[in-house]
């Protein structure tokens, strides 16, 4: 089985190849097709899962190509995990939206649609593409925005493309183990957008679970979200929110620590992998121990704001091991090999929830098999999560539209409409830093 991965020199894809390395079932990738357009990232990535592999009968082979057409044709499965402007563009989303007072986080607020504004454009190529040369082929969507990419892309291939996330997954696993239970026998209530749910249950041998944990203040302040959000305001809510629901919530405290700290979270990264792709350049350089280093301290840092802000402290490090690869691989095995589960991921509506139009790209829980992801129905949200789950897919619908048109004063409308944008003039503002810093905005008009 082909596999083949877009944006394959980037930094996360030996976890990916690792997930792949402790795969021997029958019908398992037995070749990965990474593609990038930097030769040179290819080459210290190829390095890494060289060193990977060592050791390990029957890896999957591993090519790399500049060449997009070449990767796509015969590829069963489609991993796609590009970043439109690198990481200097993910900088400069952060700074152009923190110097207007706002966020500038990649997914969240104006620079997710930044970000969503470069990006769409390029998926949409690839999704015609993907149509023409693999047209059996599914497409499992690593690139954020996951859920506004994963709907532009679903309008030229339908439900053979789906998004995936690992945040719900992390939550659900974190709120189990604080009660004291198995995350694989648990279900798990979770609705909403992408980066925009909430864990409304976790039912295990038919019994929520979830007021238990609601109701103890000692056991709800005792893990990474009962931190972040503070007690007092979970049991307000009756849920527990994903993680980046942190930035509407405390949506002040966030820009400020943002505006305070030394280096954005994009500047972090850009400079840090900056430093690894360097160094892979010395033949002499151990690919997999740099990597691994450099990994360890992307996850440790991972939202240090945020927690700095609520006074939550280091990340357990239970929570440091990631986890978006083994959800892609569980998706990918499942539709292979009809090994039926159920995941949380980014999937058209159908009517799973009423409130929403049937294409509307939502992130629920999934039954899988060979023919697909499938949603399930589940239980109306209340009126605050509507409200905002109402509103951040209206902007999405505007940021699809912009990208379709080239419209600049739809892009204006797109930021202008968001809850966390709180002046037409800031948007506007805006739409003029990105598409004076973004040679890929070039197409609004």
């Amino acid at each position: 089985m082909k596999l083949t991965i877009l944006g394959g020199g980037g930094f996360r894809v030996p976890l990916v190849y690792g997930a792949l390395l402790q795969d021997h079932a029958e019908g398992r990738v037995t070749h990965v097709v990474l593609h990038d357009l930097d030769a040179g990232r290819l080459s210290a990535v190829t390095r890494v899962l060289a060193e990977q592999a060592a050791g390990v009968p029957d890896a999957p082979e591993v090519s790399a190509t500049t060449d997009l057409d070449e990767a796509l044709r015969g590829a069963d499965f489609v991993f796609s995990a590009i970043r439109v402007g690198g990481l200097q563009g993910r900088a400069n989303d952060e700074r152009v939206a923190l110097a207007e007072g706002v966020l500038g986080q990649e997914t969240v607020g104006a620079g997710g649609i930044a970000y969503g504004l470069r990006t769409v454009p390029v998926a949409v190529d690839i999704a015609r593409r993907v149509a023409r040369l693999a047209p059996e082929a599914w497409v499992i969507n690593f690139t954020n925005p996951a859920g506004l990419v994963t709907e532009a892309m679903s309008r030229h291939l339908g439900d053979r493309v789906i998004g995936i996330c690992d945040s719900p997954v992390g939550l659900g696993r974190r709120i189990a183990r604080v009660l004291g239970a198995n995350p694989k026998e648990a279900w798990i209530d979770y609705v909403g957008l992408n980066h925009l749910g909430w864990v409304r249950g976790l039912h295990v041998a038919g019994r929520d679970e979830l007021p238990r944990l609601l109701g103890d203040p000692d056991l709800l302040g005792s893990f990474e979200e009962g931190k972040l959000f503070g007690v007092d305001w979970l049991q307000s809510l009756g849920a527990i929110p994903n993680e980046y629901l942190h930035y509407y919530y405390f949506n002040r405290e966030a820009v400020r620590a943002y505006q305070q700290a030394e280096k954005t979270r994009g500047a972090f990264l850009h400079d840090q992998q900056a430093r690894f792709y360097a160094e892979m350049q010395n033949p002499d350089a151990p690919a997999w121990k740099v990597w691994d280093d450099t990994r360890a301290e992307r996850e440790a840092t991972y939202m240090a704001e945020n927690r700095e802000t609520a006074g939550a402290g280091e990340r357990d490090e239970d929570d440091l091991s990631g986890g978006y690869e083994k959800v892609a691989l569980a998706l990918m095995r499942a539709i292979a090999r009809d090994e039926r589960t159920t995941l949380i991921l980014n999937v058209r509506n159908r009517r799973s929830l009423s409130v929403l139009d049937t294409d509307a790209v939502i992130e629920v829980p999934c039954l899988v098999d060979a023919n697909g992801a499938h949603p399930v129905a589940v239980e109306p949200l209340p009126d605050h999560a509507t409200g905002l789950v109402c509103a951040v897919k209206a902007v999405e619908r505007e940021v699809l539209s912009a990208a379709d048109s080239g419209s600049r004063a739809t892009a204006v409308k797109a930021f202008a409409l968001h809850p966390l944008v709180d002046s037409v003039n800031v948007a506007r503002r805006l739409v003029e830093g990105y598409t004076e810093v973004h040679p890929g905005l070039a197409y609004l008009r």
